[in-house]
């Protein structure tokens, strides 16, 4: 899955386009390496979400194509 489509569907952050914006500006690395809107995402990838002074790592657990607002939390894991 596209790494802005993951973050979009997992609501990490709202927004497909900006999710887009994000990687194209450097804030989001997958496993240490800063990462485009297109990477592809497995199982088991750390991602980094750098927001000015706030910082957000979470490890993907899920894959899924559509999930439903109370099933979002289920697709990462907070580190």
């Amino acid at each position: 899955m596209r790494l802005d489509k993951f973050l979009k569907v997992s609501r990490l952050i709202k927004r497909r386009t900006i999710a887009k914006e994000a990687c194209d500006k450097g804030m989001i690395s997958i496993n240490g390496k800063v990462a485009k809107a297109g990477d592809v995402l497995k199982e088991g990838d750390i991602i980094e979400i750098n927001f000015g002074s706030k910082a957000i790592k979470a490890e993907v657990v899920d894959l899924k194509e559509h999930v439903l607002k109370d099933e979002a939390e289920n697709m990462y894991k907070l580190l």
